[in-house]
């Protein structure tokens, strides 16, 4: 695993090339848990990894490379997320296909977790990103808030806010929330 800058000294391509084969997995399973479409997430994990390619004299070591693509990668769907077509088209297109299971959800197989995904799926997406971020990808708060650009106070409260909300849905379905209560 990377451990920061002393890792990146080799040509930018190896270091991209390394990267790619360390995190491209990790990424592209962000991202789709983000926007919700396994194709728009294959072309933003492209965007991102060219962002990486582009940015990697720029990377200072502040944090972990980790971190530093996870907030590449966050700030790519948060700009896809804002676009018009994403609004307008994607969106259009994901009610439309409601019924159809997801690949994760395929991959999964569990009731208990497809009924799990589905309700942070459903989640405003600010607390879907804490969510994903922190149960999905092992996260502490002071790495999502790094990630996401916000205050620490900001991403427990919306933790907080978004288990209450799963808590909530989840009880609501079948009384199935017992493993939200406890927190890290």
């Amino acid at each position: 695993m990377l451990a920061g800058k002393e890792q990146l000294q080799k040509t930018p391509e190896a270091a991209l090339a390394q990267l790619m084969q360390e995190y491209g997995t990790r990424v592209l399973r962000l991202v789709t848990l983000f926007v919700k479409n396994r194709s728009l997430a294959e072309d933003i994990t492209q965007d991102v990894f060219v962002k990486v390619y582009r940015k990697l004299p720029d990377f200072r070591g502040d944090s972990s490379v980790k971190t530093w693509i996870y907030a590449i990668a966050a700030n790519e769907c948060k700009m896809q997320m804002r676009s018009w077509s994403f609004r307008n088209l994607i969106f259009q297109s994901q009610v439309d296909r409601a019924s159809e299971k997801s690949v994760e959800m395929e991959v999964v197989g569990e009731s208990e977790r497809e009924q799990l995904l589905a309700q942070v799926l459903a989640l405003p997406y600010a607390y879907r990103q804490v969510i994903v971020l922190h149960y999905y990808e092992d996260q502490e708060i002071r790495e999502i808030a790094a990630i996401l650009g916000l205050r620490e106070g900001t991403v427990r409260t919306r933790l907080h806010r978004a288990r209450h909300m799963l808590k909530t849905a989840l009880a609501a379905e079948e009384g199935g929330a017992e493993w939200i209560s406890t927190s890290r």
